[in-house]
């Protein structure tokens, strides 16, 4: 009977010390939660082994969650790939037909959504500004500028071509005008006129010649011989020609002396504003001036630029992980973050874990007992 109570005795002490032990080991990972202090002298074991390590547990976690959870290569092979594309494409190809390619919206709705109210006025207010701009700018040039200066080279060479041509034509439709009846009255009512205006003489002229009449008749052909001699085109072609030379010198603002602009100014902005008629043009949705939008943004739009976006993303990913300081931010939220919460945490999802260590403390602490009976037992 000696030899059971002895293991008995031993054992039940065993027990309760290795569970006891264990149970305690365990509370001081996270317990205290602060260092204790007799005075002066802080309490060894306090705080417990994870708030005394909080910052070299943090620092680690950060470097754990760069280096092996959330690496540039796991994010490419989660993120980076075609079927991440083709979803991305699709719901940003879907968002856009929705929310803007399709929509009721009108271009005046849309910009008033921006915050841009009367675009139709100020467009015509600005539309009307440069016109005044222009014309401004424009007569500023007339003022200081000639036709040489103005007008392109090509334009001028073919003015000088005309010369001869104008000439010609001048020429003939004088002949015409002098041959018709209007022509022969015209020579008669001039030569009435002329001697009319020279009293005495013209009366004396008039009565040896016989009526003005027959004199025009006289006067008719000797005008007609005078339009059709060459020496009067090559005359006549000089005369244009050198006031034609005159002309390009003089600045254009002479030659349009008198000529009110205004009107012209209120005719063109009446016109631009009529054609442009950006009101009315406002009043329409996108798809009205872009029907085939959604089939160009489903096919080429959208893929390019989710094609493009990938390809930099996958490029610079190394380069944005390092830029958002992973670790620092798992550091930061681990020092911030109360111990009690994390005790809490720890212990609810290993409770059954750490209920077993404590079991197998006292398990073994009880066969460590029996050991140590049997030894006594056989010793004394």
């Amino acid at each position: 009977m000696g030899l059971i109570w002895t293991i008995v005795f031993m054992a039940a002490v065993g027990a309760a010390i290795g569970a006891v032990t264990n149970h305690y080991a365990i509370k001081m990972l996270f317990r205290p939660h602060e260092a204790k202090y007799i005075g002066s002298w802080r309490v060894p074991f306090t705080p417990g082994l994870i708030p005394k390590r909080r910052d070299e547990l943090a620092k680690q976690l950060g470097n754990t969650v760069i280096n092996h959870l959330l690496t540039p290569d796991i994010f490419k092979r989660k993120y980076f790939n075609d079927e991440m594309q083709e979803k991305t494409t699709k719901i940003i190809v879907q968002q856009l037909n929705e929310k803007i390619l399709l929509s009721d919206k009108t271009i005046g709705d849309w910009l008033m959504f921006g915050g841009i109210e009367n675009v139709a006025s100020m467009a015509n207010e600005k539309i009307n500004e440069q016109v005044d701009i222009q014309f401004n700018r424009l007569k500023t040039r007339f003022e200081h500028e000639t036709i040489r200066q103005l007008a392109p080279v090509d334009w001028q060479l073919k003015a000088d071509s005309k010369v001869a041509e104008i000439v010609g034509y001048i020429l003939l439709k004088g002949e015409e005008f002098f041959v018709s009846e209007e022509g022969k009255m015209t020579v008669k009512n001039l030569i009435d006129d002329f001697l009319s205006t020279k009293g005495t003489l013209g009366s004396m002229i008039q009565m040896f010649v016989g009526e003005s009449s027959s004199l025009a008749g006289k006067v008719q052909p000797e005008i007609l011989k005078f339009l059709r001699a060459p020496g009067t085109k090559n005359m006549l072609e000089k005369i244009v020609k050198n006031e034609w030379e005159k002309l390009k010198d003089r600045p254009v603002i002479e030659i349009m002396d008198g000529f009110d602009f205004e009107p012209v100014i209120a005719n063109v902005k009446g016109y631009l504003t009529k054609q442009l008629a950006i009101e009315e043009r406002l009043n329409h949705s996108l798809v009205h001036y872009f029907p085939e939008a959604t089939e160009w943004a489903q096919t080429k739009l959208v893929p390019k630029l989710i094609s493009y976006a990938f390809i930099e993303a996958e490029a610079k990913l190394e380069e944005i992980l390092r830029k958002m300081k992973l670790e620092e931010m798992v550091k930061e939220q681990v020092d911030s973050f109360p111990v009690a919460r994390l005790e809490e945490i720890v212990l609810g999802i290993s409770k059954k874990e750490f209920k077993m260590i404590t079991v197998l403390g006292g398990v073994l602490g009880g066969l460590i007992g029996i050991i140590q009976g049997l030894i006594v037992f056989f010793t004394s």
